[in-house]
C-alpha cells in the first residue's frame, strides 16, 4: 500500500495525538480504576474474613451438639481455608498494586512529557525540511523565468543544480517523513506492549492464585461433602444414649419430709457437742411444774431380752422398726425462756416452745435437743421445760409421757414406788391398737403371752 509522503506524515501526526490523547488518558483512568479495584478487592476480602469468622462461630455452636459435632468441625475447617484463599487474594492484589498499577502510573507521568517533547521535534525538524524544499522550488521557479530571455544558457547550469537540491531535499523529506512515521507507530507500539505485558504477568499471577487456591479447596473437599451426605445419620454414642432412655428404669420414690426428719433425729450419726461442764441451774419454780422428761435412756440389754417374734415370724425389733424409723423423739415444751449468751453450745429459747430431744439421756441437768421452729441445736437445762403432751402424729397412739400425765392418780402413786424405770417398748402402729387404752406397766410372766418358740409378747401387741 503507497501513500504519498503528505498522507504519511498525517498518519505520523495522527499516531502522537493518539499516544497522548488517548492512550495517556486512558493510562490515567486505568490507574484510577486499579486502585478502586484493589480497594473493591480488599474491602471484599475483609468481607470474606467476616463472613467466614461466622461461620466459624457456628461450627463451634455444632461441635459441642452429640449429632453434629463433626459437621462443626467441618465448618470451623471450611472457615479456615476460605480465609487462606482470601488471604492469597490480597496478597495477589498487593502485587497487581505494586508490579502493574504504579508502574503504569510512574510511566504515565513519564511518558506524557516525553510524547509532548517527541511530537514537537519531530513537527519543527518537518517544518524546517519543508521550508528548505519550498525554497529551493521557489528559487528554481526564478531561475526558469529568467532564462526564458536572450541568454538563457547563462542560467542553464544554475537551474540543473537548483533541481538537484530540490531532489535532494524532496528525498530527504520522504526519507525523514518515512522515519518519523516509522519511530511515531513502535513509540505507539511499545505502549501498548507494556501495557499487554503487565496485564499477562498479572494474569500469571491470578493464574497461581486460583490453582493455590483450587488446590487447598479441592483437597479436603470430598470430605467435607461425605459428612453431609446422610442428614439422617446419628453417631453411635447417640444411638446408645437414646437406647439406654428407651430401657425401662426402676424409679425409687422419694421420702416424704416427715420420714427424713425423722431419720435425721432418730439416726445414730448425731453427735453433739460436749454438755457443759457445770452442773444445769435448776429453776425455783420448777417445782410448780410437773418434770416428766426422760433422765436416763432405755436400757439395750433389757430390752434385748422381751424381743420375741410377731406374727409371720419375725423379731419384735424388726416387726416394729418401721415404725421406729417414721416416729419421732420425744418432744418438750419450755416453761422458762433461756438465753446461750457466748457459748455456742447452749440453745437459746422463748416460754412456749417447742424442742424435740436427740439425745435422750440427761446428762448433769442438760438436755440435748433441736428447736422446732428454727432447727437450731443444742443443751439446754432440763428444769426449763416439761413433757409436751400433744401427739406428734394425729393418727398415732398416746406417747409413754403423754400416758404417763393422764394417769389416774392412784396409778401415779404406784408408779412413784417403782424404784426401776419403766421400760416400754415401742408403740405399735396397727389399726387394732387405736381403740385398746394402753396402760404402762412393767413387764412380768403374768401379763406376757408365749409364742411357740419361747419368746414373750407385751398383751397389747398381740
Amino acid at each position: 500500500m503507497s501513500r504519498t509522503p503528505e498522507d504519511v506524515n498525517k498518519l505520523t501526526e495522527s499516531t502522537y495525538k493518539n499516544v497522548m490523547e488517548q492512550f495517556n488518558p486512558g493510562l490515567r483512568n486505568l490507574v484510577n480504576l486499579g486502585k478502586s479495584y484493589e480497594k473493591a478487592v480488599t474491602a471484599m476480602t475483609f468481607a470474606g474474613k467476616a463472613y467466614f469468622d461466622a461461620v466459624s462461630k457456628i461450627g463451634e455452636n455444632a461441635a459441642v451438639s452429640p449429632v453434629s459435632r463433626e459437621l462443626g468441625v467441618v465448618l470451623m475447617e471450611i472457615s479456615e481455608v476460605h480465609k487462606k484463599v482470601q488471604l492469597e487474594l490480597e496478597e495477589t492484589f498487593k502485587r497487581f498494586n505494586r508490579e502493574l498499577i504504579t508502574e503504569l502510573e510512574r510511566k504515565t507521568d513519564m511518558d506524557i512529557k516525553y510524547m509532548n517533547a517527541t511530537f514537537k521535534r519531530y513537527q519543527s525538524e518537518h517544518k524546517l525540511k519543508q521550508d528548505f524544499l519550498d525554497k529551493s522550488q521557489a528559487d528554481l521557479k526564478k531561475l526558469r523565468r529568467k532564462s526564458q530571455g536572450k541568454h538563457s544558457s547563462k542560467y542553464e547550469i544554475k537551474e540543473n543544480e537548483c533541481v538537484e537540491t530540490i531532489s535532494s531535499r524532496q528525498t530527504d523529506m520522504q526519507s525523514f517523513i518515512a522515519e518519523g512515521c516509522k519511530e511515531a507507530l513502535l513509540e505507539e507500539k511499545r505502549r501498548f506492549c507494556f501495557l499487554v505485558e503487565k496485564h499477562c504477568a498479572f494474569t500469571y499471577q491470578l493464574t497461581a492464585f486460583h490453582d493455590k487456591a483450587k488446590e487447598m479447596l479441592t483437597v479436603t473437599l470430598p470430605s467435607w461433602q461425605d459428612k453431609c451426605t446422610d442428614a439422617t445419620q446419628v453417631p453411635d454414642t447417640v444411638i446408645s444414649m437414646i437406647d439406654g432412655l428407651r430401657t425401662p428404669m426402676s424409679v425409687i420414690p422419694e421420702s416424704s419430709p416427715t420420714l427424713e426428719h425423722s431419720d435425721r433425729t432418730n439416726s445414730g450419726s448425731i453427735v453433739p457437742p460436749p454438755a457443759p461442764s457445770l452442773k444445769a441451774h435448776t429453776s425455783p419454780l420448777a417445782s410448780m411444774f410437773s418434770q416428766d422428761v426422760p433422765k436416763r435412756p432405755i436400757s439395750s440389754e433389757l430390752y434385748s431380752d422381751q424381743e420375741s417374734l410377731d406374727g409371720n415370724g419375725l423379731s419384735r425389733s424388726e416387726s416394729v422398726s418401721s415404725g421406729m424409723d417414721m416416729a419421732k423423739k420425744t418432744r418438750v415444751q419450755t416453761i422458762f425462756p433461756h438465753t446461750s449468751g457466748n457459748n455456742e453450745t447452749l440453745l437459746s429459747f422463748d416460754d412456749g416452745d417447742i424442742i424435740t430431744l436427740l439425745i435422750q439421756e440427761e446428762r448433769d441437768g442438760w438436755l440435748y435437743g433441736e428447736l422446732e421452729h428454727t432447727g437450731q441445736r443444742g443443751w439446754f437445762p432440763s428444769s426449763y421445760c416439761r413433757a409436751y403432751n400433744e401427739p406428734l402424729i394425729a393418727n398415732r397412739v398416746e406417747s409413754p409421757l403423754h400416758s404417763q400425765s393422764v394417769t389416774d392418780p392412784e396409778q401415779q402413786e404406784e408408779d412413784e414406788e417403782v424404784e426401776e424405770p419403766v421400760l416400754l417398748p415401742p408403740p405399735d402402729y396397727s389399726d387394732s391398737s387405736r381403740d385398746r387404752p394402753i396402760k404402762p406397766s412393767t413387764p412380768s410372766p403374768q401379763n406376757m403371752a408365749s409364742l411357740p418358740n419361747g419368746h414373750l409378747v407385751p398383751p397389747f401387741l398381740g
